[in-house]
């Protein structure tokens, strides 16, 4: 018989996270971008799941749910994995946010904003 290509899974995922379902700041969507910063050479110390986010961030822009599937973890637990290397200066997380007008309002909810739509469309 041959060797699985995957080790098996010997800590609970709850565990990796201290018990954490989510943190405070971290919510991140399935696209959010995770980028590794030049610091994360310098990490020693880190669980096998923080090394496995870093090498595979290494290559590239990576999304929280291609990390999430790589290291066959719950989306969660990811986020908040992910969330710790934020906190340790490791990684960079991008997300798309709406940007906000000065009267608190995103331009996406303007009325002229979605009047200017309406009128594109009509001349279609």
């Amino acid at each position: 018989m041959s060797e699985p290509e995957y080790e098996t899974r010997t800590v609970r995922p709850y565990a990796l996270t201290g018990g954490r379902v989510r943190t405070e700041k971290a919510d991140y969507p399935l696209e959010a971008l995770v980028e590794m910063l030049p610091a994360a050479a310098a990490g020693q110390g880190l669980t096998p799941e923080k090394r496995a986010i870093l090498q595979h961030a290494s290559h590239g822009y990576i999304s929280v749910a291609e990390l999430s599937a790589l290291l066959h973890l719950p989306l969660g637990v990811t986020r908040v994995v992910v969330s710790d290397l934020v906190d340790a200066g490791f990684v960079r997380v991008h997300t798309s946010q709406p940007v906000e007008t000065t009267t608190g309002q995103s331009p996406a909810l303007s009325l002229s904003v979605l009047e200017s739509v309406l009128n594109g469309i009509s001349a279609l």
